[in-house]
């Protein structure tokens, strides 16, 4: 009976939540159906004509939606390779300091980013890179002309995968810092009684002992492959980098909410959650098969 009161109050406690997941997540997936609808706003979506996978065959011979994911996954790859290596060296390098109170500050100074948002970071590396910004002056030094860094559609996707991983780099820093302190030092000791160098621990004894958290941060990064960042590249963008900076979220965007294409922008977006939810499956599944790890 005490039992059964302790998970009444849990219930009770869970109640919010659920109340919330379910008026804001489960609820408006019932507009998917817009999807396979000729859908008019003044008829509403139960009174839309229905049309099967009119749209859908639509949608796949615009050379907009290919390309749109092209963009998508090559700048989410890019993100996740670059979130996954940096934060990795970074930490191994952090880690060899001795001293606790610089190797606290330097932690907390490139842990700052992380807690801004994209629309004052946005801002930030418009007026940095602009025509006439300090990097364009510290370039105009050596002799090179200004460059419109955020217009050049070659250049787009560079600058949001580099602005991306300077501002995440030092929250996924302290994954790779936990991890390291799980190491047992005796290892190192014994390392060190056998005249290994700092470069022969660093192979055969850090390395190896994070090495189940990396293959785990990189098994659950293939649920983002469709996941670009729509906030920082909505911030970024402009029509003459659409070529190549132009991703789902921010095409979705334009189509649904600015041209009035409720039924193609549906269609895409829906696409895009059924391929993120075999991702994401798929990548729990080798997350277990791989590091044990499991969510329930």
């Amino acid at each position: 009976m005490k039992t059964k009161g302790f998970a009444k109050h849990y219930y009770m406690m869970m109640a919010p939540g659920l109340l919330w997941l379910v008026l804001f997540s489960i609820v408006p997936m019932f507009g998917i159906v817009i999807a396979f609808q000729d859908f008019n706003p003044g008829k509403g979506i139960l009174g839309s004509e229905f049309i099967g996978l009119e749209t859908f065959k639509y949608m796949f011979t615009l050379s907009d939606t290919l390309n749109v994911f092209y963009n998508t996954i090559i700048i989410a790859i890019m993100k996740i390779i670059g979130n996954l290596i940096v934060p990795l060296v970074f930490a191994l390098m952090l880690n060899e300091i001795r001293y606790i109170g610089l190797k606290r500050s330097i932690q907390t100074i490139v842990y700052l980013p992380h807690f801004l948002s994209w629309v004052i970071l946005g801002g930030v590396l418009l007026d940095i890179f602009a025509y006439q910004g300090p990097i364009n002056q510290l370039l105009g030094i050596f002799g090179v002309e200004p460059i419109l860094f955020f217009a050049q559609a070659d250049l787009f996707p560079f600058l949001v995968v580099g602005s991306d991983v300077w501002k995440e780099f030092g929250f996924n820093t302290i994954i790779y810092l936990a991890a390291l302190t799980g190491i047992n030092p005796a290892l190192y000791e014994a390392a060190g009684i056998d005249g290994a160098s700092r470069f022969r621990m660093l192979w055969h004894v850090t390395l190896p002992g994070i090495r189940t958290t990396a293959v785990l941060l990189a098994v659950l990064s293939l649920g983002n492959v469709l996941n670009a960042g729509f906030d920082q590249i909505f911030n970024l963008y402009n029509p003459l980098v659409y070529s190549t900076g132009d991703i789902i979220d921010t095409w979705v965007y334009r189509a649904g909410l600015l041209n009035l294409q409720y039924e193609l922008a549906t269609a895409v977006g829906l696409l895009k959650s059924v391929a993120g939810f075999i991702l994401i499956s798929l990548s729990y599944f080798l997350a277990y098969k791989f590091t044990n790890y499991r969510i329930f």
